[in-house]
């Protein structure tokens, strides 16, 4: 099972960006999905996670109205969109995945991170 974000890079504030976690030999669709991030230094901090059906996501109150996570069925590829970016949005960013139900505190999976930099 692999999993894969990608999508990161560097942005000015207020920029956005947009993420992707896509898997080889697995299937996203079955799963809960979840982003998270760590900055150096800092313990793993949840960002989203969306549930098998399309309709159920969830954020923190730091995230909350600037990313949204959403489903591209048609190519099992999960989203997330980031916009009006800070700079403590600087972070790894990564996907994982759960069985239903289990996101954020169950993630079963994880992928490799991509880097987000929030800088001027």
């Amino acid at each position: 099972v692999q999993l894969q974000a990608s999508g990161g890079g560097l942005v000015q504030p207020g920029g956005s960006l947009r993420l992707s976690c896509a898997a080889s030999k697995f299937t996203l669709a079955y799963y809960a999905i979840g982003w998270f991030r760590q900055a150096p230094g800092k313990e793993r901090e949840w960002v989203s996670c969306i549930g098998v059906s399309e309709g159920s996501s969830s954020y923190p109150d730091s995230v909350k109205g600037r990313f949204t996570i959403s489903r591209d069925s048609a190519k099992d590829t999960v989203y997330l969109q980031m916009n009006s970016l800070k700079p403590e949005d600087t972070a790894v960013y990564y996907c994982a995945a759960a069985i239903p139900g289990g996101c954020p505190h169950g993630m079963d999976y994880w992928g490799k991170g991509t880097q987000v930099t929030v800088s001027s």
